[in-house]
């Protein structure tokens, strides 16, 4: 295993039951792999912040897998910015996200996705909060959680 920082490895960033089943190769390319440092690093502060360990759902996705998982297009996940994850120790999403927002780290958007939290270290840091809302197959935002 390659490990990013103490608690996130590489191989945890990028992998995908979906890739996996599907024969998608979601092998991050050389210029990926500084994004996924970033966001080993910003995962570490927010474990430190809950205190409990996080299961990683998602990190990098290559194009093919982000199109096959109904990703966004032009998804901070495809240029290895982002990861989706839970902490049940902690608490549900929503307190998860609630936590974040009052703490000084510094992040792109954390979005507070229904059963699952979804964190981008985008080098943009706007600090954005969302809430993701499910209809027919699609996803909508609004600010704040």
């Amino acid at each position: 295993m390659t490990q990013l920082t103490e608690h996130f490895a590489l191989e945890e960033l990028t992998h995908s039951d979906t890739a996996e089943r599907d024969g998608i190769d979601n092998t991050p390319s050389a210029d990926v792999l500084p994004n996924l440092q970033i966001v080993a690093n910003g995962l570490e502060l927010v474990r430190a912040l809950l205190g409990v360990p996080m299961h990683l759902n998602s990190g990098f996705r290559c194009p093919a897998l982000n199109d096959e998982v109904h990703g966004v297009h032009h998804s901070a996940h495809e240029v290895g910015f982002a990861a989706d994850f839970v902490a049940p120790d902690f608490g549900d999403p929503l307190a998860i996200v609630h936590a974040i927002q009052a703490s000084d780290i510094q992040f792109d958007q954390v979005i507070q996705e229904g059963t699952w939290v979804h964190i981008s270290f985008d080098p943009g840091m706007r600090r954005q909060v969302l809430t993701a809302h499910f209809a027919d197959g699609k996803a909508t935002y609004t600010a704040g959680a």
